[in-house]
């Protein structure tokens, strides 16, 4: 269904059929209408959609196009206009500019190639540092006294230098050795999640076994929060973790302050020398090597923990951003249960995009479990698109004999 307005009285247009071959049925609309209720009505019943978009850029007799095409989910923050999120950012479009609106499928994904997604997943193992980390090739064993399953998992991005094997076994000792449950961490469909598979693992059963990597751009702001560098009073009561005790793994990973400790490959991890807070690690490193006046990419280069305030209840929201390189990754993000359903997620996030973009991020990525709708229609509403999809892989069970 699309809205068409021109010269005379306002139509709505219904069309369908193959896009090379539309056929449409047309209502012209009573006169005291009003061109501005039909578009408000029409905006309002696509929020939240993908959309195709008509608006006029000139007037009529300027020289050159009058009209342009958006097509991208469609928002409303102010009035008057609406926002369509284009694959190459935001586009404002005054109401009243508008010309013609269809909803379209979504946009098929496009596979990113596997260097962008090995390069994207270290940005994430560096926005979420584990305090012991001991190279393995193309792998890293993470460790962090099994506080969240990304900070105690093997990130397999390359070649283990020896059969997968041999690598899982190693896999298994790493953690054992340091209290944890062995699991594998890799983009899924790469090569070394398909070995790994074909050595008999298996998805972790649970329902976030498999997760959406999703990306959107930063935009430059003109004002930005000053969110602090360690989790508040506010921020522990939203979350409903911690506080954790100064020196934990938790806080380490939270907070990327370490000590942070990596192994030579050979050597026991719990040997490892340490990292000292912002220097990059010897498994950043093999992965990612920093060019000369680069930041290093061990550690996050600056940590933000953001929260939101009822007027009557206090903190009711509350996220953790950290920025590695131009990127920004989000996670933690919390909202009280009888605080949802009010834009507070959507409003936080915002909120973390304009920290991030005063602090050098160009880029945001984030985490969202394939089992969590909520979570997934926040960032499709908000125009984030899915960049790859990642997945937990752990022992299969021994059949019974």
């Amino acid at each position: 269904m699309v809205l068409h307005s021109g010269r005379g009285h306002p139509e709505i247009v219904w069309w369908w059929g193959a896009r090379s071959n539309w056929d449409s049925r047309r209502l012209t609309l009573a006169p005291e209408w009003g061109r501005s209720e039909v578009v408000g009505a029409m905006l309002d019943e696509l929020l939240g959609r993908r959309v195709a978009l008509r608006h006029r850029i000139a007037p009529d007799g300027a020289p050159g196009p009058r009209f342009t095409d958006a097509v991208g989910n469609l928002t409303s923050e102010e009035p008057g206009t609406v926002t369509v999120h284009t694959r190459t950012g935001p586009v404002r479009v005054a109401r009243d500019a508008i010309v013609a609106v269809r909803e379209v499928p979504p946009a098929p994904a496009r596979r990113a190639s596997r260097a962008a997604v090995a390069e994207l997943e270290r940005v994430r193992a560096a926005a979420w540092p584990a305090p012991v980390r001991e190279d393995l090739g193309g792998w890293v064993l993470r460790a962090a006294g099994g506080w969240t399953k990304r900070a105690n998992s093997a990130l397999a991005l390359g070649d283990p230098g020896m059969p997968v094997e041999q690598a899982l076994a190693r896999v298994q000792a790493f953690a054992a050795a340091h209290g944890i449950a062995p699991r594998v961490q890799a983009p899924v469909g790469s090569p070394w999640s398909n070995r790994v598979l074909d050595a008999g693992w298996q998805v972790l059963p649970a329902g976030d076994g498999e997760s959406l990597v999703l990306v959107t751009g930063v935009e430059p702001v003109v004002a930005a929060p000053d969110w602090p560098a360690r989790p508040t009073a506010a921020w522990w009561a939203v979350t409903g973790e911690g506080p954790f005790p100064a020196g934990s793994p938790a806080l380490a990973v939270l907070t990327g302050d370490g000590p942070f400790g990596v192994a030579p490959p050979g050597e026991q991890s719990n040997a490892a020398s340490p990292v000292r807070p912002r220097e990059q690690s010897k498994a950043a490193r093999a992965g990612a090597p920093a060019r000369p006046g680069e930041q290093s990419r061990g550690v996050p280069e600056v940590v933000g923990f953001g929260v939101l305030d009822d007027p009557e209840e206090g903190p009711v929201a509350a996220v953790r951003a950290a920025v590695v390189g131009d990127h920004v990754h989000f996670g933690r993000l919390t909202v009280l249960p009888r605080f949802r359903r009010r834009g507070l997620a959507t409003r936080l996030t915002r909120a973390a995009l304009a920290w991030a973009a005063a602090r050098g991020a160009r880029h945001a990525v984030v985490e969202v479990a394939t089992g969590n709708p909520g979570g997934r229609a926040l960032y499709a509403r908000e125009g984030w698109s899915e960049h790859h999809r990642s997945h937990y892989l752990v022992p299969g069970r021994t059949e019974p004999g």
